[in-house]
């Protein structure tokens, strides 16, 4: 499938980046949240990454998940510095060629393997280097930015940013945009709403959800290719695509399905047959989290059930913690009992509980966090077990 570009929407953060909207607060950093496959790394490369270039701005993006084995302070530095070799021009070329490791930009040297390291330049020389080698304004992409806040290193970076944020912006000159994504807007929260938080006073925006137009530019596309299938019932479509979590991979997935020769699918809709499979692997996936609940030790239950209930609001020590652990478990539990079960959820490949470099706490899929809120608003919480301790 071609891209769907979404282009106003781009052209709309470029210029709430550039400080040219009256309300809005982006100039100073824009914080943007969606779920995991929902088109928000494509929509930041794609579609805001050439808008800002047609601006005239300088592009770094940085994917944080690109490389989980590796420090996230590391992965922002390394892509400003290879962006700074490229737009050193000449200067790179003449100090590869002599096989410098180092140029000198705006004045000052830089070692291009140190920036951000205790004994290289910092990140604000580096994209003030960065600013005066390439001319214009510079705008840093970090896509899954929530990421850095599992290390001291990426902790460090972040309060660098900002730091380089209030050195080169200059009322009515933005010369530093910052944008940072992440696909669980409560981690992300965690690098604004709190005091010791490095953008502590920014807004963290949910992005706006891939929608009708997609499903439109979707129906023209099968038109045009499937003649016979028209008129397509968009409804229908946007029914299947609300119950996969706007997630477009998954919808495509199932498009191919649903049109197969193979699929065994005769005297239905292909729309109909879509939503069929959305809601089949939403019980899917629901049951798959029920069984990964209840599959639990008692305690490690309790904990994670506890980190749902409380979100941000989560202590895992407190004496109320402990409370709800006794009742849920039926004896008494231990500070060091309920660090033991939290480990244990953290390691569990896939992880089950994100802890930051502070020692706070989250789920680590989103999902999760969705799937306990609909339980509970139904009143069908906790799963049943008649064999659990949970159950009540």
């Amino acid at each position: 499938m071609s891209h769907f570009a979404r282009l106003e929407l781009a052209r709309e953060l470029v210029a709430a980046l550039r400080g040219l909207t009256l309300l809005g607060d982006a100039q100073n950093g824009l914080f943007l949240a969606a779920p995991r496959r929902t088109g928000k790394s494509t929509f930041l490369q794609a579609d805001l990454k050439p808008a800002l270039e047609a601006s005239g701005v300088a592009v770094v993006y940085v994917d944080l998940w690109a490389d989980p084995r590796r420090d996230p302070g590391t992965l922002i530095a390394d892509a400003v510095a290879k962006a700074l070799a490229g737009k050193a021009g000449l200067l790179s070329k003449a100090a590869k060629r002599a096989g410098l490791e180092s140029l000198t930009v705006a004045g000052l040297e830089i070692d291009l393997g140190r920036i951000g390291k205790v004994d290289g330049a910092t990140l604000t020389d580096a994209l003030r280097a960065l600013r005066e080698a390439s001319g214009t304004p510079v705008a840093l992409i970090v896509d899954e930015a929530q990421h850095a806040l599992t290390s001291d290193a990426g902790e460090a970076t972040m309060a660098a940013l900002k730091s380089a944020r209030d050195q080169l912006n200059r009322p009515g000159q933005v010369n530093l945009m910052l944008v940072m994504s992440g696909s669980d807007r409560d981690k992300l929260l965690r690098l604004v709403n709190t005091g010791g938080a490095p953008f502590y006073g920014s807004q963290v925006t949910r992005m706006p959800l891939l929608g009708r137009p997609f499903l439109e530019h979707l129906a023209a596309l099968i038109t045009a290719q499937r003649p016979e299938l028209a008129p397509i019932d968009i409804e229908t479509l946007q029914a299947a695509f609300e119950a996969f979590g706007s997630r477009p991979q998954f919808l495509m997935e199932a498009l191919g399905q649903a049109l197969s020769p193979l699929s065994g699918v005769q005297g239905v809709r292909f729309e109909r047959t879509m939503l069929e499979f959305a809601l089949e692997r939403q019980r899917a996936d629901e049951a798959q989290m029920e069984a990964d609940f209840l599959a639990l030790r008692p305690l490690e239950r309790a904990v994670l059930w506890r980190l749902l209930e409380q979100g941000p609001r989560f202590r895992p020590y407190d004496a109320e913690a402990l409370r709800f652990y006794r009742e849920r478990v039926g004896d008494p539990v231990t500070v060091q009992m309920s660090q033991k079960a939290l480990e244990s959820l953290r390691s569990r490949n896939p992880s089950i509980v994100w802890k930051s470099a502070r020692g706070e706490y989250a789920v680590d899929d989103a999902a999760m966090h969705r799937w306990y809120e609909q339980r509970a608003r139904a009143n069908r919480w906790p799963p049943a077990d008649p064999e659990s301790e949970l159950a009540d």
